[in-house]
Formats: C-alpha cells, sequence, structure tokens
C-alpha cells in the first residue's frame, strides 16, 4: 500500500550499516496545518541517497509503504520511504512570493464590491436552517 505526505525537511541523519549486507538512513519531516507532526522515514539499501539532493528547511513530497514486523513478541511499525521529489504547489494555486516579493491584497485585483453587491440578510430567508 502506497502513500504520501508533504512537509518540510528537518532532519537527515548517515547512513547507518546495521549488518554487513544491510544498509538504512533515516530523516525527518514536519508537516504543516495547526497541529504540526515530526513524522521519522526510513530509506534503505540503494535508495539511502535518495535525500542526497534536499536541504534541511525545504519543502519535499515524500513516497512511502508501511512495514511492520514483529521480534521478540514486540511489534514495530516504518515508514519506508521509496521516492522524495521537490514539492510543488497546487495546480492554479498561487505559488508562495519569493523573499521580498509581496502579496498584491485581492481589491486591487478586483476593484471593490459596491453596496448593491453586498448580501442582506432577507436574502436568506427561505433557508431551511
Amino acid at each position: 500500500m502506497a502513500f504520501e505526505t508533504e512537509g518540510i525537511l528537518h532532519k537527515v541523519f548517515e547512513t547507518e550499516s546495521k549488518t554487513s549486507s544491510f544498509q538504512a538512513r533515516e530523516f525527518v519531516i514536519k508537516t504543516d496545518g495547526d497541529y504540526p507532526q515530526m513524522i521519522k522515514f526510513q530509506l534503505t539499501q540503494d535508495r539511502c541517497d535518495l535525500i542526497n539532493g534536499f536541504e534541511e528547511g525545504q519543502k519535499i513530497k515524500v513516497h512511502f509503504d508501511l512495514r511492520g514486523r514483529e521480534w521478540n513478541e514486540k511489534f514495530f511499525t516504518n515508514l519506508n520511504a521509496w521516492r522524495i521529489e521537490a514539492a510543488q504547489a497546487q495546480d492554479g494555486a498561487p505559488a508562495a512570493p519569493s523573499p521580498g516579493e509581496e502579496f498584491t491584497p485581492i481589491e486591487s485585483n478586483y476593484g471593490s464590491s459596491s453596496e448593491s453587491d453586498q448580501i442582506q440578510a432577507e436574502d436568506f430567508g427561505d433557508l431551511p436552517f
């Protein structure tokens, strides 16, 4: 089962050799929202270098699988990343301004509303709630 999420690259750890034939590398992203989360992902084997082209503080999109296993009656879950890419602005959504660039107020793009455009309370008299 494949998943994806976006966030700011917070921390990248060094590649660790777990055994003579297995290596893993972890990294953490911080998600956006009212309650940001720090989420740790794991890269394994030949995918350990996928994170090399990104810098801490950069917004990235991570494609990953859930992996679970049991060991000595203990259960472990890993978020196994298999693809990482720079996050793109959503189609149709304006990109964030560059540093030093300012937003243009909506009024200057669309003009101000006139009194005849204002919604009145009686316009909603037939609503059932």
